[in-house]
C-alpha cells in the first residue's frame, strides 16, 4: 500500500481541506462535510492545492496505514465534490422495493416484509418498471457508509447460484451453476 500512500491528492476547486494539530482532517465541499481522524504516525501536508502524506518510519504497520489514510481522504474529497451512487437490482418473481423517506420496505419472498431504516446521510430512491427488475439507488457523500448500507441490503437475500434470484449490484456478473442436469 505504500505506493498508493506516496501519490499526492489534487484538491479540486470548491473543496476546502483543514488539518488540525491532533491529525483530524476535515473536508468541506458543495455536497457536505466529512471528518476523519488520522493516525499520528502519518503526517499530512497541504502544499499548493495538493495533499501529501508521509509516514514516520518504514515499519509494516506504518506502510499499511500510509496507503489506508491516503485512500480514505481521497474518497472523502471525491465524495464532497461529486458524491457516490450505488445501484442494486432485485431479481426474482414478486420481489419489490419501496422507499418512504429513510425507511426501505423490501418484499423478498419471505413471509414478512423487511423494513430497513437508512442513515440520514444516505438518500434512497426506488424504481419499479413493468417487465423489469425493481432497482434501488443509494447516494451519499460517504463512500464507507454507502458501501456498508449496500452490503447490508444485499445480505437480506444474496443472489443464489442456480437461478440468480436475490439482490445484486447492477452490472455484477454472477457465477452460475448448472444444477441436476450436469450430473448426467
Amino acid at each position: 500500500m505504500s505506493r498508493i500512500g506516496k501519490l499526492p491528492i489534487a484538491i479540486p476547486e470548491g473543496v476546502e481541506v483543514k488539518v488540525s494539530d491532533t491529525n483530524r482532517i476535515s473536508v468541506k465541499g458543495k455536497l457536505g462535510e466529512l471528518e476523519q481522524l488520522v493516525d499520528p504516525a502519518i503526517s499530512i501536508k497541504n502544499e499548493d492545492g495538493t495533499l501529501v502524506f508521509e509516514r514516520a518510519t518504514e515499519s509494516k504497520d506504518h506502510k499499511s496505514k500510509h496507503g489506508l489514510y491516503r485512500s480514505l481522504v481521497a474518497g472523502m474529497i471525491k465524495g464532497v465534490n461529486e458524491g457516490y451512487t450505488t445501484v442494486q437490482e432485485l431479481v426474482g418473481v414478486g420481489y419489490k422495493a419501496d422507499a418512504k423517506g429513510q425507511l426501505l420496505e423490501l418484499a423478498l419472498g419471505f413471509s414478512h416484509h423487511i423494513f430497513f431504516e437508512l442513515p440520514i446521510e444516505v438518500k434512497v430512491e426506488t424504481v419499479t418498471q413493468r417487465g423489469k427488475n425493481p432497482i434501488i439507488k443509494l447516494s451519499s457523500i460517504d463512500k464507507q457508509l454507502i458501501g456498508q448500507v449496500a452490503a447490508k441490503i444485499r445480505s437480506f437475500r444474496k443472489p443464489e447460484p442456480y437461478k440468480g434470484k436475490g439482490i445484486k449490484f447492477q452490472g455484477e456478473v454472477l457465477r452460475r451453476k448448472d444444477g441436476k442436469a450436469a450430473a448426467k
